[in-house]
């Protein structure tokens, strides 16, 4: 989790989707190849990874759909909003996700897009396998009955 006292590290976006539509099975951090002006977006705060998913094509792990508003004092060296972004990780880590998503039918799920303590943008990647329409309406259940039940354990604790 983002530690929110330092001052340099700070969550630009977030993709609360991800728990609700897919079952996350692991998670690691990734760094990210950015220009000068996304950067300056980012610290400007405008950002969404909620449609954007990462893929592994030509030994490369890519970000593919994530959105950096325009950085509108960068005129002439701007950068396109949807433009396929690097993303950086070990060989070791690289090979796993390709052996997740080749034979476990697994996805790679960007899950939140941070500046860590060094100020440097990174990118939470989850591995995760997708949820049927049961499961999406067993856990929105769940999140309802515990809802119910920490309003009648609080009117009980009152009475």
């Amino acid at each position: 989790m983002v530690e929110k006292s330092d001052p340099n590290s700070k969550l630009i976006a977030e993709n609360r989707r991800a728990r609700f539509d897919y079952h996350i099975e692991a998670d690691l951090e990734a760094g990210i190849m950015l220009l000068g002006s996304e950067v300056k977006s980012l610290r400007q705060g405008g950002s969404n990874i909620a449609e954007s998913y990462a893929s592994v094509e030509g030994g490369e792990l890519w970000l593919i759909n994530g959105y950096i508003a325009p950085y509108l004092q960068a005129k002439t060296w701007g950068h396109e909003e949807r433009r396929r972004r690097k993303l950086l990780v070990s060989r070791k880590e690289l090979s796993r996700l390709w052996n997740a998503v080749g034979r476990e039918g697994m996805t790679i799920v960007p899950m939140k897009m941070y500046f860590n303590d060094k100020g440097i943008v990174k990118l939470k990647l989850g591995i995760a396998k997708g949820k049927k329409l049961a499961d999406k309406r067993e856990t929105s259940a769940k999140r309802d009955w515990d809802r119910q039940k920490a309003r009648l354990m609080k009117q009980n604790n009152q009475n």
